[in-house]
């Protein structure tokens, strides 16, 4: 049995880094002394900064994949994680802007070790701030696990658009979820190079959302471990307003129901998920954000151009589960239910589990 101090020693944390120097001065030293014995490694996409000799000087322990460009999140954690040998029978992908708690991580990787059918979990995401009180609120991205309603918008427990939750301790029990946040995602190492890892064409954005769809696509399990709990700065490479982010956001959605959608929902999916992203440009328009507005037409005019290459994508890992077969769905649109009946809260949405 592995000791205390190595319980996670086939674990790899895999760090990817671009021009991010002060967010691995600041979250390094946490996540060398608070996991469990799982090797540590920084992937740089690249960096102009000095980011490359800080981790060699201040961090020796760390280990350094140096890949060949800026290549994004997807493609950069691709070839980071082709590069680590069979010692490892877990992956982290771990955001550099996240602070790591003790025992963030053995809890997880118990849960996988319990249950064979799960191949991918995250941790409770909560707001990384100088102010006590925002660091009781859950985070934008992975807050309390992932969600998708019959559109495939995602959604959090804990966050529903930009309004979110104080953290009370009202999730904090595991469970099988829609998807993990790319922020801290614990994968299990043969379902992530089953799969061929994250969709290289999303660049960024959306793509733990396609890679979790895709594993229960397959016959794999996600799930949600509210007993640890990382605190995330967000927005740490992108910030949220970026018209590039509202691109990348749009075009992967589109892609996202396209590609894991059944058959026998696609049509009716696509077409509410068109008009509603019609309607959020006009949204745009009418605020007088005009990058934001462009940008999403800019984005299904892309996913339209190139929908060959989805249709190839979306035959090599067919569709399998129905919208009622899936964990963590809501039946009804997140949208009408926020927007139009005023529920800002996740337990009003009567989700099932």
């Amino acid at each position: 049995m592995a000791s205390d101090n190595a319980a996670c020693a086939d674990v790899a944390v895999v760090i990817l880094n671009w021009n991010g120097r002060d967010f691995l001065r600041r979250f390094l030293p946490a996540v060398l002394a608070h996991s469990d014995g799982a090797a540590v490694f920084v992937a740089d996409n690249a960096s102009t900064d000095d980011s490359v000799a800080v981790v060699r000087a201040e961090f020796p322990a760390v280990r350094l994949i140096q890949n060949s460009g800026n290549l994004g999140f997807c493609e950069g954690y691709n070839q980071a994680l082709a590069q680590l040998g069979p010692e490892f029978r877990y992956y982290v992908l771990l955001n550099s802007d996240v602070e790591v708690t003790p025992g963030w991580l053995r809890p997880q990787r118990e849960l996988l070790e319990t249950n064979a059918t799960i191949a991918a979990c995250q941790p409770k995401i909560r707001q990384h701030s100088p102010d006590p009180a925002r660091r009781q609120l859950f985070e934008y991205a992975g807050a309390g696990g992932g969600y998708l309603d019959s559109l495939g918008y995602p959604f959090c427990r804990g966050r529903l658009f930009d309004t979110l939750e104080t953290d009370t301790g009202q999730y904090d029990d595991p469970r099988p979820v829609a998807w993990a946040t790319g922020a801290c995602l614990l994968m299990r190492a043969a379902a992530w190079h089953a799969l061929g890892g994250l969709e290289t064409a999303f660049f960024a954005h959306m793509e733990e959302i396609d890679l979790c769809w895709r594993l229960q696509n397959a016959g794999w399990r996600v799930w949600y471990h509210g007993g640890c709990t990382v605190f995330h700065v967000g927005g740490g490479t992108l910030h949220k307003s970026n018209p590039r982010k509202t691109y990348l956001n749009f075009r992967n959605g589109l892609a996202l129901v396209f590609k894991n959608t059944h058959p026998a929902e696609l049509a009716g999916v696509m077409i509410g998920r068109v008009a509603l992203d019609w309607v959020a440009a006009l949204r745009l328009l009418t605020q007088g954000q005009l990058a934001d507005c462009r940008a999403v037409l800019r984005a299904h005019g892309h996913f339209l151009g190139h929908l060959g290459y989805w249709r190839r994508q979306r035959r090599q890992f067919p569709p399998r589960l129905r919208l009622a077969e899936r964990p963590g769905t809501y039946a009804g649109s997140l949208v009408w239910a926020y927007f139009a009946l005023g529920k800002r809260f996740f337990e009003e949405l009567g989700v099932r589990s």
